[in-house]
């Protein structure tokens, strides 16, 4: 049986290496741009309702803020018991054409020790499990110019 790798949440993010992208969603009527997508209505309270195009969101950013995730979460949170807590840094990513702020895992290896806000950090694609059949995919945050 072939090994499937799937995103972890369809539609918000799409491609492979280079062509790695984070998926938002941009008003026609307001041009704000939401993450995680928004498919309904502008979230925008001061907007008149435009419709909402996909839209691909900058590859590169700079961190406004990160902290590390040290403890294994409470219920209802789902982690299994069975394997070791491994501890990860948590990114909050500004992205500046899009005027918003995306949060997301650093790479494996990142540590809050190799990190300080205002540096520059890319989008690349991430596992967050793997079983027998799939490879659950998401996006993580890695600074500019460490190679995979």
């Amino acid at each position: 049986m072939p090994h499937i790798r799937k995103p972890a949440v369809a539609g918000w993010f799409t491609g492979e290496g280079d062509g790695f992208r984070l998926l938002g969603t941009r008003c026609t009527a307001c041009a704000s741009v939401f993450f995680p997508r928004e498919d309904v209505h502008c979230r925008n309270p001061h907007c008149p309702d435009g419709s909402l195009e996909e839209v691909p969101l900058s590859q590169r950013g700079r961190i406004w803020s990160y902290t590390d995730s040290r403890y294994r979460p409470p219920s209802p949170y789902v982690s299994n018991p069975e394997l070791p807590w491994e501890p990860y840094a948590l990114i909050a990513v500004e992205l500046e054409a899009e005027r918003i702020v995306v949060l997301g895992q650093a790479a494996p290896g990142v540590t809050v020790a190799d990190l300080t806000v205002g540096m520059e950090v890319e989008a690349v694609p991430g596992v967050l499990h793997e079983d027998a059949e799939t490879t659950w995919t998401i996006w993580h945050w890695r600074p500019t110019g460490v190679a995979a």
